[in-house]
Order: C-alpha cells, then structure tokens, then sequence
C-alpha cells in the first residue's frame, strides 16, 4: 500500500539518482514517485505548486499530510528500510545544518549536478527540450 507520495524534479541527475536508488529499494511499493515537470502534473496535481516543488522537496502521505525538504528524505528512507542511513538528520545539533545545506543544495541543484555529473541535467531533458 502507497504511504508516501514524492513530487521530485527528474531534470536534475543527482535528484534523479536518488529516486531511481530509492525505486530500486522499494520493494513493499510504499512510495509513489512523481515528476514535477511530467506532461499533465498540474491537471493530477492542482494541489502541488509546481515553482515551489520545484524550489523545495514536497512529500504527501496517503491521508493527505504534506511533508518538505529533508522531512521527505528522511521518511523515504526509513520507509524502504534504510532509516540508519538517515538518521543522522534528526539529531540536535545536525539537523539545522543540515536544513541549510538542503536549502542551498535544492537551489543550486542543477549547477551542483554540473559538477558531479558533468551534466546540469538529466538526458531525457536535454532531448525534450524540458526546462532549457
């Protein structure tokens, strides 16, 4: 049973790694993942501000709750069983650390991307022409 709902940007290779490795773990399918920049996203969603999606990770769990930024990495992974690998969010100290460097990395994404990747963004982007 879907538990959590991800509205992602599948432009981005490094966001796209990470859902694809999360894709891969999520054998109980509790997790929907869905592109901001899908054909139609707006007509699914109309409850999902796409510019602030795009700005900022937004989750939704079933009953309608919405969740943001490093809320949803953290339920993602302890959802597919690797909650020890996140862990680390949560603590005291970490966590406004780690709020921030969530912030910068969601607003520099695709130039970070650049630089890890080579690529600001994903192939199928690049092609369709999506976000240039």
């Amino acid at each position: 049973m879907t538990e959590l709902t991800i509205f992602y940007d599948a432009g981005c290779p490094l966001c796209a790694a990470e859902i694809n490795h999360l894709e891969r773990l999520d054998s109980d399918n509790k997790i929907v993942f869905e592109d901001i920049y899908a054909p139609l996203f707006g007509e699914r969603f109309p409850h999902i501000d796409q510019q602030q999606a795009d700005r900022i990770l937004h989750g939704e769990w079933s009953d309608g709750r919405m969740i943001y930024g490093l809320d949803v990495t953290y339920f993602s992974w302890s959802l597919v069983g690797k909650r020890h690998w996140v862990a680390i969010l949560l603590w005291p100290f970490f966590n406004p650390v780690a709020n921030l460097g969530y912030r910068l990395f969601a607003r520099y994404r695709h130039r970070i991307s650049a630089l890890v990747t080579g690529k600001p963004r994903c192939g199928r982007c690049e092609e369709s022409g999506i976000l240039e």
